[in-house]
């Protein structure tokens, strides 16, 4: 093949001469962001700003009225709904400290040769994950029942009266669910990062006499400092946007009550109150909060990395 020839395959290869290629791999991804993500968005906010209200005791009909901002002064004055958002804030200042913490030192565990049949091992830690949230609430809703449970029951025998779903542990209940089913995805996410860190660096610090505590404290996890703020960050949204197992476990406790996160009081505004409009106000409100504080952790994370370097 003469080089001209190979240039010209290469040009129609590369789809040179046909600027709108890209675009058109790109427009289906475009296409169903849009549609499933910006357009409901927009949906929400619009009608937030409206309200359904009836005429002659709702024998007249009704009408969408524009309301303004009124749903979402109605969605501050619900204290039930508002006192959601602590209870979750500090559901999570617990909960993820702890899965995270265990998804790294499984991930660097995993990244040592300590560890033997390792894919095993990480496809045990991280099958949990496929199994849906719902389907996961209702197996350990199972084994917090003390008349089914073969766990509580042993305790029993024990003298050991144990109630996962009162007041007071129901929350390590779900937390407990939360830390089962996505401790794996984190771990693998920490475990790829790890395995893009050059192992030149691991030889250097073994030559200066570091164990490997101190070379997976010093420099792995700094090493890996964007996987795990992006498995940080994932996982401070899930937990503002908590709803499948305290959902899924109301039905067999009466210590979750209808409004008991936000997502929860957003459903039942929605559902029970039948409100759509305030429900929407609700959600925007959510993804107000969710996006503060998903920034003043972006923000911190800043000014350790910066207060780092200028330390180095």
């Amino acid at each position: 093949m003469t080089t001209s020839a190979a240039t010209t395959s290469r040009r129609r290869f590369s789809g040179a001469g046909r600027p709108w290629v890209p675009y058109a791999f790109v427009a289906p991804f475009v296409v169903l962001f849009l549609i499933f993500l910006v357009a409901p968005i927009v949906v929400g906010i619009v009608n937030s700003l409206f309200s359904r209200k009836s005429a002659g005791l709702g024998f007249g009909g009704s009408s969408i009225d524009f309301v303004g901002f009124d749903n979402f002064v109605r969605a501050f004055a619900d204290s039930d709904f508002l006192l959601g958002f602590p209870k979750v804030l500090l559901y999570g200042a617990i909960q993820v400290p702890v899965m995270m913490v265990i998804a790294a030192g499984l991930a660097l565990l995993f990244d040592t040769a300590l560890v033997k049949a390792k894919r095993f091992f990480q496809f045990a830690v991280f099958l949990p994950y496929a199994v849906p949230s719902v389907i996961a609430a209702l197996l350990w809703g199972f084994l917090y029942q003390p008349s089914v449970s073969p766990i509580l029951q042993f305790l029993s025998s024990l003298g050991i009266d144990a109630n996962l779903l009162a007041p007071g542990t129901v929350w390590w209940s779900i937390g407990n669910i939360n830390l089962w089913s996505l401790i794996g995805i984190n771990m693998i996410i920490l475990f790829a990062a790890l395995q893009s860190v050059p192992r030149e660096m691991y030889e250097a610090a073994r030559i200066d006499g570091a164990g490997e505590i101190r070379t997976a404290l010093q420099i792995k996890l700094p090493m890996i400092a964007p996987a795990v703020l992006l498995t940080t960050l994932s996982s401070v949204i899930g937990t503002l946007q908590l709803f499948n197992e305290p959902q899924v476990l109301q039905s067999i406790t009466s210590n979750i009550p209808s409004d008991f996160t936000p997502n929860m009081a957003i459903y039942a505004a929605s559902t029970l109150g039948k409100d759509p409009n305030l429900s929407s106000a609700m959600a925007v409100i959510l993804g107000l909060a969710t996006l503060v504080v998903s920034l003043l952790l972006l923000a911190a994370n800043r000014r350790t990395t910066k207060a780092a370097s200028d330390g180095i």
